[in-house]
């Protein structure tokens, strides 16, 4: 959440995290090849008789793959989309904290994109046009995309409108 709203600024939607799927993304890789090293490791050494090489090498991949872990959840922890009634705003990093602010008496067009995976695990892209200089802005992996959408365009309208 901003460290602070407006003056007369409330908040509509609770800060919203990216999807889980982000995590999942960013371990599997890892997570492969952490485990074909293991068997790699495993038949060479198990030939061989290495009992305590054997065991450092596993906890020291265990060790690296945990600490990857820990990095990964950071960051996706330290990712935020909020929802006031003024603007839409996304802050993220950990060691670089980067905040974007879209006023929501500028916003254009909201578009969603969703892959068949995203439909069926409510996720997706949001993205935001606006007018000026800001153009396009792309929230990645958010979940639950179209009510993100459909609560920016209604704010956005009731702004332009007046209401």
């Amino acid at each position: 959440m901003p460290k602070q709203l407006l003056p007369g600024e409330s908040l509509v939607l609770q800060p919203l995290r990216r999807h889980w799927i982000v995590l999942v993304r960013a371990m599997a890789a890892p997570v492969l090849v952490a485990a074909i090293l293991l068997v790699l490791v495993d038949g060479l050494l198990g030939t061989v008789g290495g009992g305590d090489l054997h065991i450092i090498f596993t906890l020291t991949v265990v060790a690296l793959l945990g600490f990857w872990a820990l990095l990964v959840w950071a960051e996706w922890s330290a990712f935020s989309l909020t929802v006031t009634d003024q603007r839409v705003i996304m802050e993220q990093g950990i060691l670089i904290r980067r905040s974007k602010v879209l006023p929501l008496d500028r916003v254009q067009d909201v578009t969603t994109v969703q892959t068949v995976l995203g439909r069926l695990l409510n996720y997706g892209n949001v993205e935001i046009d606006a007018i000026g200089a800001a153009g396009v802005e792309r929230f990645p992996f958010v979940s639950s995309p179209e009510m993100l959408r459909d609560q920016v365009f209604m704010l956005s309208e009731q702004l332009r409108r007046g209401l």
